[in-house]
């Protein structure tokens, strides 16, 4: 399906003209990055500048599903406990040697991270790491950043430690090299890991920002004061009808919040300037105990339930990529009727918004505060799998098939290493085996599957086809060779790494990699070089990502619980940023010659 026909340099001009348009979208935000893709996809297609037959292909592309398998094994080891004993044994360590806990779950998260998807591990941590800036009474920010760093490191130790890698793998075999063996990178990751906590230890504690969570910002940090949901009807005797709720000076009382008024079964929290009570509207208030008894012997109201009132709890729940509430609207979800529970506010990147909730859509990285009894806040959070920040969640784990998960697991990783059979066909054999075993059930495991990802990383192979097939990529080294040719090998990576650093920074990390993966190898080949150590640079710069919140997805998560500024990251990312790209340039070479 062709509407029209153009040379092939044309081709190859509107082909990264589109790329363009992409990351300008991306940027932007007006769409989802998949979704972006995807339309890109359907215009190169549609354009005759992708090819129908090598569009088909990238479907054969083992890294995608790779990606895929290695989800299913991660959630059975979430799923049977495997992950959680640790934490419960570094939880308990907090409590005699903090800063020795510390030292051990930075451990964890550097090893796990090296062998899993690194975005369930910190989803999994970032409870733990905030309970234990509490024992240690200093501000969650000072940890939740050197969580998400030491995830995105550890993920540079092996092959399949970050979707990333695998992609840029599968992209260099595509291109015709050999493919990366599970540890080829780990000397090389080693030596990011051992900087990058060198790093942080040296200047964390002076560049890391001490910040307040959303929690902390709109409700108070008093937890000895218990606050409480309580419903007071309006009696046809009480003088507060006809007047405007917003000017009740009830309401307005040390200790007293306005939630919402009811009338019949609509809620009127959206607006309630200029809402005028009437004869059995319901008032929902949020009060301490010293209130709540003074508005029982209030005349003007009348409470529905005059032996006590629903002690409430104030939450911040995390949105994670598996979250069933995300691309809904939060009025559509209906949580006050569902399950009595009040959304106060939402934080996204830099913002905290707290009007218009009912019409803002969910997205990954949202922190909510939520506010409703305990047993009502558990029951969403089990229905949407919400993550609770404050909290390290307990569930009901199958520890006995926990033996299983992770032996399926070092499978992959020993016979992998010793080149008994490639990493595509052991992950599809240890999701067989813990499926088979019961380790997770079918319908749970596919749910870690990140479908988003999955779709914007095959929609990206395409991308990159079309890239090859047009004559884009020769274009863009015919124009870099002559600047590049003559460089030495330090600076000839340094490029390479800042390019992909740099864009990463701005735009999905794995777009990134499979754009510029082409250029490198097409580059070393037009320089008469061995094209490997490029390719590695692009797999360290598209996965060392720590200057801003949006580069890499364990950045986001982080953002909102531990009350992030944007610019916290630049301020202690890009020094990191710059120091691993000089560092991993000059050693590239020395393991990987020109």
């Amino acid at each position: 399906m062709q509407l029209f026909e153009i040379s092939q340099t044309a081709q190859a001009i509107l082909a990264l003209g589109t790329v363009a348009v992409m990351f300008t979208l991306f940027l932007r935000e007006t769409y989802p990055t998949e979704v972006v893709a995807i339309g890109g996809v359907a215009f190169l297609l549609i354009a005759g500048v992708l090819p129908y037959n090598a569009a088909l292909d990238v479907l054969s592309n083992p890294a995608p599903w790779t990606i895929a398998a290695m989800f299913i094994v991660m959630g059975a080891l979430v799923r049977t406990g495997a992950l959680s004993a640790f934490t419960h044994m570094a939880d308990r360590q907090a409590k005699t040697n903090p800063k020795m806990a510390i030292v051990m779950l930075l451990l964890f998260v550097i090893v796990a991270s090296a062998f899993v998807s690194n975005t369930p591990v910190v989803v999994v941590m970032i409870p733990v790491f905030t309970q234990l800036a509490r024992t240690l009474d200093t501000s969650a920010s000072k940890l939740l950043i050197p969580l998400s760093y030491a995830a995105i490191m550890g993920g540079t130790l092996t092959l399949i430690g970050t979707s990333t890698n695998l992609l840029v793998d599968g992209v260099a075999r595509a291109e015709g090299l050999e493919p990366f063996t599970i540890f080829e990178v780990t000397p090389l990751g080693l030596i990011v890991v051992a900087w990058g906590m060198l790093y942080l230890y040296l200047f964390g504690n002076k560049l890391l920002p001490e910040r307040s969570s959303m929690a902390d910002l709109l409700s108070g940090t008093n937890r000895s004061q218990m606050k409480f949901f309580t419903e007071a009807v309006i009696p046809p005797e009480s003088n507060l009808i006809g007047r405007e709720v917003t000017g009740v000076q009830l309401f307005k009382r040390d200790g007293v919040r306005l939630i919402d008024v009811i009338r019949g079964d609509t809620s009127l929290r959206r607006n309630l300037k200029g809402v005028e009570l009437q004869v059995g509207d319901r008032v929902v208030l949020r009060t301490k105990m010293t209130e709540l008894l003074s508005l029982q012997r209030d005349k003007s109201l009348k409470r529905l339930d005059q032996v006590g009132a629903v002690e409430t709890t104030t939450v911040e729940a995390l949105i994670t990529p598996g979250c069933k509430m995300v691309g809904r609207r939060l009025g559509a979800l209906r949580l006050r009727r569902r399950f009595g529970v009040y959304p106060l506010a939402v934080h996204r990147r830099n913002q905290n918004i707290g009007q218009q909730l009912d019409q803002l859509v969910v997205r990954v990285g949202d922190t909510l505060l939520l506010e409703g009894a305990p047993e009502d806040i558990q029951r969403l959070s089990d229905e949407m799998d919400m993550v609770d920040v404050s909290q390290p969640s307990e569930r009901e784990y199958r520890r006995e098939h926990a033996p299983i998960a992770l032996g399926a697991m070092a499978a992959i990783v020993v016979l992998a290493g010793f080149g008994v059979a490639p990493i595509f066909l052991l992950s599809i054999l240890a999701v067989a085996v813990v499926l088979l075993t019961r380790c997770i059930d079918a319908d749970e495991a596919f749910s870690f599957v990140d479908g988003r990802l999955l779709a914007l990383i095959f929609s990206m192979l395409a991308i990159g086809a079309a890239l090859q097939s047009s004559g884009a990529v020769s274009l863009v080294v015919e124009a870099l060779a002559p600047y590049v040719g003559g460089l030495p090998p330090f600076l000839m990576v340094w490029a390479i790494y800042l390019l992909t650093s740099v864009l990463t920074e701005l735009v999905s990390n794995n777009a990134v990699a499979v754009v510029v993966t082409p250029i490198a190898v097409g580059l070393a080949t037009a320089l008469g070089i061995d094209p490997r150590p490029l390719v590695v640079a692009v797999m360290i710069a598209a996965s060392a990502s720590f200057a801003t919140p949006i580069g890499y997805q364990t950045n986001m998560l982080v953002f909102g619980p531990g009350g992030y500024k944007f610019t916290d990251f630049m301020k202690v990312g890009i020094p990191l940023n710059l120091s691993i790209g000089l560092l991993t340039s000059a050693v590239i070479p020395v393991i990987w010659p020109l």
